[in-house]
């Protein structure tokens, strides 16, 4: 229950993953790797923010909306292996950032994901990490993360 008490920790309540936005699964576990689809900022059922950074959304937005969607990967993950103590290590994360064109602060963006997972898993939680702007996510969404983890066997 140590990650369970360093959510609590930081005021964080998983909430139940999240649907499909189309035809996929939100995990998929093979061995002791979890592959996480990629999770976008929805909160409640609805985005708590929408559009480009750099545009729409200021740099801490774009932050703010990274970090939400690293809980929902969380919220994923656990739901698959039941226990996030089982975590061993955040192998991978890979951020796309719906961004202007002049926007190029992409790797700040994705930190929002990133800083909450060292937070909550330490060295761990600190993962090979891909930070890319694109045209356009589904919903208009400003993040989406993609991560693969390997857990205790």
């Amino acid at each position: 229950m140590i990650v369970e008490s360093k959510l609590k920790e930081l005021g964080i309540t998983l909430p139940e993953p999240l649907k499909p936005l189309g035809l996929y699964v939100p995990t998929v576990k093979v061995g002791p790797w979890v592959y996480v689809s990629g999770m976008v900022s929805m909160q409640n059922n609805k985005f708590k923010y929408k559009g480009k950074v750099g545009r729409d959304l200021t740099l801490e937005q774009g932050y703010e909306a990274a970090r939400i969607g690293g809980i929902n990967a969380l919220a994923a993950l656990k739901s698959v292996i039941g226990d996030l103590d089982k975590v061993e290590r955040i192998v991978k994360v890979v951020g796309y950032v719906n961004s202007s064109e002049p926007f190029t602060k992409h790797p700040q963006v994705v930190n929002g994901a990133s800083e909450l997972f060292a937070k909550i898993f330490g060295d761990n939680g600190i993962a090979a990490r891909s930070a890319v702007g694109v045209n356009g996510l589904p919903e208009d969404s400003p993040v989406e993360l993609e991560m693969i983890v390997k857990i205790k066997e």
